[in-house]
């Protein structure tokens, strides 16, 4: 059975992190309905009435809350990956070792499970966004 060194799953993690990161940055806008409203001024306007609402959110302090959600993902999987690693070592007799890469590996997973929930607005922000657009006639029926 061929051993991998430790920087080469290292590495594999991050790389693997890297992707799902991306894919996690495209940030969720509001689905419009087709209201009278929106049938008046047209998709493109619509459109920049989305971004003024989220740009008004913005400019009266309230966030996405992105980056929070990436970091409580690295913290959770590296104290369960820690944990698991530990327990492992336990019972194979390599406890620092191991409690080292299961936290290096949770940490990895966690953060990639933070990047992938960080395109997802907050409760605040989408009840934010949602009224700006309802007082200028719009219907908001979720995000995508």
């Amino acid at each position: 059975m061929e051993r991998f060194s430790s920087r080469t799953i290292l590495a594999s993690l991050a790389a693997i992190l890297v992707v799902i990161a991306a894919a996690g940055c495209a940030t969720q806008r509001p689905a419009l309905y087709p209201n009278a409203k929106l049938k008046q001024v047209g998709n493109e306007a619509a459109q920049r009435d989305v971004d003024e609402c989220i740009q008004f959110a913005k400019e009266s302090g309230v966030s996405h809350d992105a980056g929070d959600k990436v970091a409580r993902g690295t913290a959770g999987g590296a104290i369960v990956g820690g944990a698991i690693g530990a327990g492992v070592g336990a019972v194979r007799g390599d406890i620092g070792g191991r409690a080292a890469a299961g936290a290096a590996g949770g940490a990895a997973g966690g953060a990639a499970g933070g990047a992938l929930r960080s395109g997802e607005p907050s409760s605040v922000y989408k009840g934010f966004v949602q009224r700006c657009l309802r007082e200028r006639g719009y219907e908001v029926i979720g995000w995508q």
